[in-house]
């Protein structure tokens, strides 16, 4: 998925980067309340491309990591006027691009971490082994040959185990190891893990904007739902706070009334398919700013 995606940024956001607003609007700004706010000095934000928030206004090109400045890093940070504030999340990460340069140019994410860091913000683990990749880009291509069914769940499930849910088991440990090592590279720092939102519905359909057959829908949800329970142990095992955005964002999947999420066409003033609109990365600053508190 990392290369289809650096293509795609590169495509949309160098030709038509001016198109983009420069001002953020009212769903943009930054949470107006918060209860006792802590005192941050540094805060280092890591992640892939539901941190970066590529294509929400105002994006920077970053190297190719397609980063907004309203992502929810972002919004914390000004909300808690830090004066040290390092966004390092990258459209298309990995588990791995915390430790090796991901891009030319771009350095491993944890490089940014110090030991005078006092917060710190994570999110990964979608891009390991492709699992969003293929729930989004592999499966709707099998929707035309069985469109009432599930032909993904049964193609994943082809040689008696699920491939995607077993990845995801992988992705688990790897978001553990991930977490342990932040909080040892950052030994002062209040670590936050914040999960991934809801991007199927659980009942329904909407095949113009998630094109996926009938039956997928619940098992995308169940996949989905897998890989955000996989930070929330990372979480909890670490003692890090964890962010439960999937839980939050229920109603406001891709087929939803309000969605949070991007369907399948891309809108170079709002977001690209399939990732957040800015209302879902105001939410998530929110609920960072809340675990805060």
């Amino acid at each position: 998925m990392k290369s289809r995606l650096h293509a795609l940024f590169t495509g949309l956001i160098v030709a038509g980067l001016a198109t983009i607003a420069t001002t953020a609007g009212p769903a943009d700004a930054a949470p107006a309340t918060r209860l006792t706010p802590p005192v941050v000095t540094r805060y280092v934000a890591l992640g892939d491309s539901y941190t970066a928030g590529p294509l929400i206004p105002v994006t920077q090109v970053a190297n190719g990591c397609f980063r907004s400045t309203n992502n929810y890093p972002s919004l914390v940070a000004r909300a808690l006027a830090v004066p040290t504030f390092v966004d390092v999340s990258c459209s298309g990460a990995q588990t791995k691009d915390m430790t090796t340069g991901q891009l030319p140019g771009v350095a491993p994410q944890f490089d940014a971490l110090t030991p005078d860091t006092d917060l710190v913000s994570v999110s990964i683990g979608g891009n390991d082994f492709s699992v969003f990749g293929t729930l989004v880009g592999f499966c709707p291509t099998l929707r035309a040959s069985d469109p009432t069914g599930a032909p993904c769940r049964d193609a994943m499930r082809a040689d008696g185990r699920d491939r995607l849910l077993a990845d995801v088991q992988q992705t688990s440990q790897r978001v553990e190891t991930v977490v342990r090592r932040v909080h040892e590279l950052a030994p002062h720092a209040r670590v936050v893990v914040v999960g991934y939102p809801e991007i199927a519905p659980r009942q329904g359909t909407c095949p113009d904007l998630l094109p996926l057959a009938d039956g997928d829908y619940q098992y995308a949800n169940q996949v989905n739902k897998r890989l955000t329970q996989a930070l929330q142990h990372a979480a909890a095992v670490t003692h890090s706070s964890y962010v439960n955005l999937f839980l939050a964002s229920r109603g406001h999947d891709i087929c939803s009334a309000q969605p949070w999420i991007n369907g399948q066409f891309t809108d170079p003033t709002r977001a690209l398919n399939f990732h957040p609109f800015a209302v879902e990365e105001a939410a998530a600053a929110q609920l960072v700013l809340a675990a805060l508190s």
